[in-house]
């Protein structure tokens, strides 16, 4: 105990979805170089991520929707040896190549392997270095960079398989976690906990959302003294009365002052402060458990920083 694991794959590098899109591969690169410089990688259990079972994926998704991504791709392989294209689009920002449904099998699987070492004791709590992020994705649809919903694959994998009888989400990415709610909306075993800018992309989350589901949107360019106000007001009176017995992060870094995909203000202090507040919970209620998986964060700065910041207070170094 009292280890934080830091789970990746080298197939979540080989996803990519053209040049010049911001959720790229170099996003780990930036990372692991960011992690390495500062030593903090030397306080972490490095843990190569398995892939997800099917199995796994389908706790959260539509077996149609598996199988169509599967069909997708093995098209897509299929065309390309024939001297085809590199991609398939599948919305306007959203695309596969031949790597994508291997990486975010793998991305799934670091989210369930890391809820398993957290339960059995193995690691106190841990990190997902992981592409595609997820939490757009929603029961039956890919959409926002996302194809699998990393984070409620893993809640449902604590609830439905390590009979867990309440977790929490926390989603602190500048975008509203629609697929997220989509998927664990008005299911009581499961509290999220959410702020994001608004009116912004997916242009949801502020209709009277379902019981469990706890969102805050807030205006461009309100800053982290602010958000940090709505936190202490809203989000723990709610995780308190909650209590539960495992604490999931949606970590979206692009609600930082310096990253242009949002308006929001926040800055590596921000992100420290989220995290302790984030660990005092876990410490009360949830014997310290939490998984953390990288969804957002798309300037390498800001991002390597921000990760930087977050892992210290998860891993005390």
């Amino acid at each position: 105990m009292g280890k934080t694991g830091y789970f990746s794959h080298r197939s979540c590098r080989q996803h990519e979805m053209g040049p010049g899109h911001p959720e790229c591969p170099q996003r780990l690169d930036a990372i692991e170089d960011r992690l390495l410089m500062t030593g903090v990688l030397d306080g972490l259990e490095r843990i190569d991520a398995p892939a997800a079972a099917l199995s796994d994926v389908e706790l959260a998704h539509d077996r149609m929707h598996v199988a169509a991504l599967r069909g997708l791709t093995d098209r897509l392989v299929e065309e390309q040896a024939a001297g085809g294209p590199e991609y398939t689009q599948l919305d306007t920002d959203t695309s596969i190549n031949a790597h994508t449904f291997t990486a975010a099998l793998h991305a799934a699987g670091a989210a369930v392997a890391a809820t398993d070492a957290v339960l059995d004791g193995e690691l106190e709590n841990a990190f997902c270095a992981i592409r595609p992020p997820g939490h757009h994705a929603t029961r039956d649809k890919a959409m926002g960079f996302c194809f699998f919903n990393n984070v409620a694959i893993a809640a449902l994998h604590a609830l439905q398989r390590r009979n867990l009888k309440r977790v929490a989400i926390v989603d602190f990415d500048v975008h509203h976690g629609n697929g997220t709610e989509d998927i664990l909306a008005g299911d009581n075993r499961v509290l999220m906990v959410s702020f994001f800018q608004h009116p912004f992309y997916p242009f949801s989350g502020d209709k009277e959302p379902a019981a469990n589901m706890l969102n805050i949107p807030v205006a461009a360019y309100t800053k982290g003294m602010d958000i940090r106000e709505l936190v202490e007001m809203l989000w723990i009176p709610r995780l308190e009365a909650f209590k539960p017995e495992m604490i999931f992060v949606s970590a979206g870094f692009d609600a930082h002052r310096d990253d242009d995909m949002g308006q929001l203000g926040l800055t590596e202090n921000d992100y420290i402060w989220l995290t302790e507040r984030i660990k005092d919970i876990a410490r009360r209620f949830s014997k310290g458990r939490i998984v953390s998986c990288l969804e957002g964060g798309y300037m390498m700065g800001p991002l390597s920083r921000s990760v930087e910041a977050h892992l210290r207070v998860l891993a005390d170094v």
